[in-house]
């Protein structure tokens, strides 16, 4: 039997669509390609962005913006003059984006208006850090990507 030109076309085309059933079947099924959201409550903290916006300027407006420095024993940030000597609350927090399991968070504690890391809570590759304080009742955030 001969295929012509249409009988092609049919083929090829249902061989296509089966080819994609196939690979989304697959990828849908298989717990290696689970993909999360990057937090869990991502909506609602979408919701509050605006406070998050709003803390990253008040901490832009700042005479000097904090600086992340690596050290053999970790990475010291280093705050503002703003900041010394002053009742501050907050947190810092690291996140991985290759690995969740790795993320962490740490209560901000001020020495000489500087805060270490220590280093065997990091690992090589890129860092995402969050900073956010409330200081004299204002809200403060700051953000980098760190590659210790």
């Amino acid at each position: 039997m001969k295929i012509n030109w249409g009988t092609g076309i049919v083929i090829a085309i249902v061989a296509f669509m089966s080819f994609i059933l196939v690979m989304v079947i697959m990828m849908s099924t298989n717990k290696k390609f689970n993909h999360d959201l990057v937090t869990p409550d991502y909506y609602q903290k979408e919701l509050a962005y605006q406070e998050e916006i709003d803390a990253e300027k008040n901490a832009n407006a700042m005479t000097s913006r904090i600086k992340a420095e690596h050290t053999p024993e970790g990475i010291v940030l280093t705050f503002p003059e703003e900041m010394h000597n002053t009742n501050i609350k907050g947190n810092v927090f690291l996140y991985r984006p290759s690995n969740k399991k790795l993320d962490f968070s740490l209560p901000l504690v001020l020495s000489n208006a500087q805060m270490l890391i220590p280093e065997n809570r990091l690992l090589d590759g890129r860092w995402n850090i969050t900073v956010s304080w409330k200081q004299n009742g204002k809200k403060y955030m700051f953000k980098d990507q760190i590659f210790y």
